[in-house]
């Protein structure tokens, strides 16, 4: 069964007001003093608002700009890019499907070993659970992308 992922009244009124301005406002968060930019432990990104499945820790990187980076998405149909010519800059913003939280952009600035794409993320788009946490979590069937990270 597939779950189903929505953004509802209960879940906007449990965020923070980072969150909130971040997610919902178009808001962006200041680099480097924000939750995940340096987390290196494994695990997937969700969602604040509904809980889909967004990005894998397997797919994150350092791009030295201080916000969490990923080459990808885990579920692409999860993630919708638009046009974003806000702040004299033509850029592409990046928003979740189910939520419609305003995530950060993608440039074409990745490694190109693994496509050229950097998704810049900002944290408080996001909820991590720990690889160790995803099945009791609902998400055990993103456990196989953590197969050669080692377990304990």
């Amino acid at each position: 069964m597939k779950a189903e992922y929505h953004k509802s009244p209960e879940a906007l009124s449990g965020l923070t007001p980072e969150q909130y301005r971040v997610t919902q406002q178009d808001g962006t968060e200041p680099p480097f003093a924000n939750a995940f930019w340096d987390n290196k432990e494994p695990g997937l990104y969700v969602d604040v608002v509904s809980g889909e499945p967004l990005f894998a820790s397997v797919d994150k990187f350092d791009s030295g700009t201080g916000w969490p980076s990923f080459t990808r998405p885990v579920e692409a149909d999860n993630v919708i890019e638009n046009r974003d010519a806000s702040h004299g800059m033509l850029r592409t913003e990046v928003r979740s499907r189910h939520g419609d939280s305003h995530l950060g952009h993608v440039f074409p600035d990745g490694p190109r070993e693994y496509g050229g794409m950097r998704y810049c993320i900002n944290s408080a788009a996001l909820r991590f659970i720990h690889r160790d946490e995803l099945d009791s979590a609902g998400y055990g069937a993103y456990l196989h992308l953590f197969e050669n990270e080692g377990g304990d």
